[in-house]
């Protein structure tokens, strides 16, 4: 019963949070597939990508 309740607050929370929401889950996906997947070319080109955003802000 309370795992529902946490589901449907959950829930509640990411309509009404929609842009924090896809933030977030984008940030998870970007994290988990440099630790997981990425290969040192998808690293080098991270780095200048990277690069460039930082000097883009």
């Amino acid at each position: 019963m309370e795992k529902k309740t946490q589901t449907e607050a959950n829930k509640k929370w990411q309509e009404k949070n929609r842009e924090r929401a896809r933030y977030l889950r984008n940030r998870s996906t970007a994290r988990s597939f440099v630790k997981k997947q990425a290969t040192q070319e998808d690293i080098e080109e991270l780095r200048q990508l990277l690069k460039e955003r930082e000097e883009s802000l």
